[in-house]
């Protein structure tokens, strides 16, 4: 019976098995959303017990809706001790304008067409990611698990929630595909939607001056053609620019040559006041204050050392160079910019590619052990980061 199931699903279609993963892990963290919803109290976005829509688009999807409704402020507003105040330059346009785009043409409720967006992104997003892993990892077993994490992963509700999340996993799957394939001329369209979905414009920037690096040292047994190496010089410059244009954006609109950073710093203050944004100090601000000082910054350097080991640990390493120097490039990116808080689990979501890393055993007793844990960090996530609890302080 097992031999005959197992001979089934191989002769069933990569992609369809992929869609069946991925509607019966919806179905799943959809009934866990429910359940939470129906003990929410009222709080700032809705009444008590919400509907699924209204209770999908809390938190930054009410800041989603308000860019695609009245887009961006000409003139910041300024809280009482005259410091910027949290406001929608903080939420690129690249998601809101399109669910306008939609509600443009189809004259559709935000909630629904901002939530469609999400669901088509994820599933998109769950396809690509089982190309990307079957290439990397060479076996359909290991890349259809790695999907399986992918879709319980404890940040996973994301895919289904109104956020941007799921339409950047989907572009940044693709790019990483794209890098992996070689395919770099795609990556001029790809690149600039993604630079203005999600702040990422410099994180892939520094991957690419990294993949460039690291192909010209080994081309002796890795062939890099002299238009391959234009291409990746260009890419690096080009998602660089990018990265740098949304701020640019903000100046120009708003006439405050910080007008960005100053937003994004606004989030940070209710922790450790309003500060100036140096680079690569924030973890080590966030861990003094929630652990005190040395502790905390001590903890910060174990963690460093720990992804460092993590990356070149055997089953990481069979991802390959390239994700692991995506994820590496983008773990400093968050080192130098990001505040840690209750965001940092949302914000880890492009570390994606580390899910194959976990699909390489093979052991059946780990793999369900594996995914149990991960549907139970899911609840945790939901309850601690998405419930609302008064004046909640835990964002997602």
């Amino acid at each position: 019976m097992a031999s005959r199931l197992a001979v089934r699903l191989r002769s069933t279609p990569w992609w369809a098995r992929v869609v069946v993963v991925w509607l019966l892990t919806r179905l799943l963290t959809t009934a866990i959303i429910l359940v939470i919803a129906s003990t929410q109290e009222q709080n700032p976005w809705t009444g008590p017990h919400p509907p699924y829509l209204a209770y999908s688009a809390i938190w930054d999807g009410n800041w989603y809706k308000i860019v695609s409704f009245y887009g961006y402020p000409s003139t910041l507003p300024i809280t009482d001790t005259g410091h910027v105040g949290e406001n929608a330059w903080a939420f690129m346009p690249g998601y809101p304008f399109l669910v306008s785009l939609l509600r443009f043409a189809t004259g559709g409720q935000w909630e629904v067409l901002a939530l469609g967006v999400s669901v088509v992104c994820g599933l998109a997003a769950a396809l690509v990611f089982y190309r990307l892993m079957r290439h990397v990892l060479g076996a359909d077993g290991q890349a259809l698990f790695a999907v399986l994490l992918f879709c319980v992963a404890p940040v996973s509700p994301l895919l289904q929630l109104s956020y941007a999340e799921s339409m950047y996993t989907l572009l940044l799957v693709i790019a990483l595909y794209l890098v992996v394939l070689r395919r770099y001329g795609w990556l001029f369209l790809v690149v600039p939607i993604m630079a203005f979905t999600r702040p990422s414009g410099l994180a892939f920037a520094l991957f690419l001056v990294l993949h460039t690096v690291v192909r010209f040292v080994t081309r002796a047994r890795d062939p890099y053609p002299l238009r391959q190496r234009v291409l990746t010089s260009v890419l690096a410059v080009y998602s660089g620019l990018l990265g740098l244009a949304w701020p640019a954006i903000a100046w120009l609109a708003t006439g405050d040559l910080t007008a960005y950073t100053d937003t994004e710093l606004a989030w940070r203050a209710p922790y450790i006041g309003y500060v100036e944004l140096v680079p690569f100090t924030a973890w080590f601000q966030g861990g003094n204050w929630w652990l005190g000082a040395p502790l905390g910054a001590i903890l910060v350097v174990v963690l460093i050392a720990l992804f460092v080991a993590i990356l070149f640990s055997p089953w990481v390493k069979r991802l390959g160079v390239d994700l692991r120097l995506w994820v590496g490039a983008y773990g400093v990116y968050l080192l130098a910019v990001f505040f840690p808080q209750s965001s940092t689990f949302r914000l880890l979501m492009p570390m994606f590619p580390l899910l194959g890393a976990a699909a390489v055993p093979r052991s059946v007793v780990f793999r369900v052990l594996l995914v149990i844990v991960s549907v139970a960090l899911q609840i945790g996530w939901l309850l601690i980061c998405w419930a609302v609890y008064g004046a909640d302080w835990t964002p997602p």
